[in-house]
């Protein structure tokens, strides 16, 4: 007797699909500091994280099994990439913003991440280690922060740096998304505050 559970591969592309029709009307909030939160419906989150997938793989050329590592607060943005990167194929990698320096460089170099989201106001945290990150060709920077930084040190490394609302602003709002097997690797997450270097 076969079961009759679950008789399509669990994917993230199921949950993002099931979250924009069934719960399209379902606020998410984001309070970033500001005086009035943000809101936005799980269909325009939807939206917005095919515009991401569209733009990492058109603009920034991401594929399948490259790694996408986010160093966010917990915000609209960032559930757009937990739905976009691992729907397209690619691995997100959340990165533990409140690990030294050192460790964090360990981990990008150590998962070979080629892009970086990063919101604009931890970009003093991000901006002292690319320098010590070849691998990161790109650094999507999402909301408001000082990039100036960042953009002294692009022009002497060649690094990309693009701003998230301008880069899914003219996006397709359809995907073709591929069809995975439900055990490839959907997302990443090194350990903390254990021996040696962060495991992942």
């Amino acid at each position: 007797m076969l079961s009759t559970m679950q008789d399509v591969p669990l994917l993230v592309t199921r949950i993002l699909q099931h979250g924009m029709t069934i719960h399209g009307k379902s606020q998410v909030t984001t309070w970033t500091g500001e005086a009035e939160p943000h809101r936005r419906s799980f269909a325009e989150i939807g939206t917005r994280a095919t515009r991401l997938a569209n733009a990492l793989r058109d603009e920034l050329g991401v594929q399948q099994d490259d790694r996408v590592a986010t160093l966010m607060w917990n915000n609209a943005e960032h559930v757009e990439a937990y739905f976009a990167i691992p729907s397209m194929g690619a691995v997100l990698h959340t990165l533990n913003l409140r690990l030294p320096p050192e460790q964090l460089v360990f981990i990008v170099n150590h998962a070979v991440d080629r892009v970086v989201l990063v919101n604009g106001t931890l970009l003093p945290l991000l901006v002292p280690l690319l320098p010590h990150l070849p691998t990161v060709d790109h650094v999507v920077v999402s909301g408001t922060g000082d990039r100036s930084g960042l953009e002294a040190l692009a022009q002497e490394r060649g690094l990309r740096v693009h701003d998230y609302e301008e880069l899914i602003a003219d996006r397709a709002t359809s995907y073709d998304w591929p069809e995975l097997d439900e055990r490839q690797a959907a997302a990443m997450c090194y350990t903390s505050g254990t021996t040696g270097d962060p495991k992942g």
